[in-house]
Order: structure tokens, then C-alpha cells, then sequence
């Protein structure tokens, strides 16, 4: 899989004659959250066990940083977390190129806001799965797009 990225706005692969960019990635960015979430709390309850357990008192900010830098990090890094580097997935802007630390922190800052409500949750799965390029609303705010890693298999 390739594709060649240009000046214009939509540079990502178009869902309908390169299917293969998009094809299992809902599935796929599911099974991630849940190895990220559990590597993210693998990674909170050692923090919070640092300190004489203290910070148990504290456990779902210290989750909840834990979580922002884990994922503002792993992304800016590799325009994916681990659980999505595991599945063979990767964050594109709406131009084809790699979140910025910008753009990573401001994505998963919208993300953190979607999952703490139901209703942009729930708004947020059904647009994955309805929309075109499977993005749910936080990646529709930062123009951001979930495709199948090119060049790996």
C-alpha cells in the first residue's frame, strides 16, 4: 500500500478506491484503547505505588496524567500509540503526514473530553463506524484520520 501526498486538503487515501487504508481499523483501534488502557494502568498504579502508596489516595489523576502523556508522547513520536503501533495503525492530519506535537496533544485532549461524556462517547463510536473515513468527533475536530500503517503488512 502507498499513496503520495500533495498540497491539497485531502491528500489521505480515498476510502473508496483504496478501501485497504481503512479496512478493519474500527476493530482495530478498539483492541488498541484496551492495550493502551491497560498499559496505561500498569504504568499509573507503579507511579502511584512510588511514593510510599500515597498517590493510591489520588488514582484516577494520576491515571488520568499518566494517560495524557503516554498518549501525547507515544503519538507525537510515532503518530500512534503502542496498542495502535501493535495493530498496524497510525494518525494521519487531513493533508497525509504525521500528527506534530500540536496536533497530538490537542487530539488527545479532545479524546479525553469525548470519553468523560456519554453522549460525545456514544456520538463518537456511531460516527466511527457510520462515517466514510471512520473517525469518531474528536478526530473530526483536529482533522485527524485512523488508516492502516502504509507500507507495513
Amino acid at each position: 500500500m502507498s499513496f503520495t501526498m500533495n498540497d491539497t486538503y485531502d491528500a489521505l487515501p480515498d476510502p473508496t478506491t483504496q478501501p485497504a487504508f481503512y479496512e478493519g481499523v474500527g476493530v482495530k483501534r478498539l483492541l488498541a484503547w484496551v492495550v493502551d488502557t491497560i498499559l496505561i494502568g500498569v504504568v499509573a498504579a507503579i507511579v502511584a505505588s512510588i511514593p510510599l502508596f500515597l498517590l493510591w489516595f489520588v488514582f484516577p489523576l494520576v491515571f488520568l496524567v499518566v494517560s495524557l502523556i503516554y498518549r501525547i508522547g507515544t503519538i507525537n513520536a510515532f503518530s500512534a500509540t503502542p496498542g495502535m503501533r501493535l495493530f498496524n495503525i497510525e494518525l494521519r492530519t487531513h493533508q497525509g503526514q504525521r500528527l506534530d506535537g500540536s496536533t497530538a496533544a490537542l487530539h488527545t485532549i479532545g479524546f479525553m473530553i469525548a470519553s468523560a461524556f456519554f453522549i460525545p462517547q456514544v456520538a463518537s463510536v456511531f460516527l466511527m463506524l457510520m462515517s466514510e473515513r471512520g473517525q469518531g468527533l474528536h478526530d473530526m475536530f483536529t482533522g485527524v484520520v485512523a488508516i492502516n500503517s502504509p507500507g507495513r503488512h
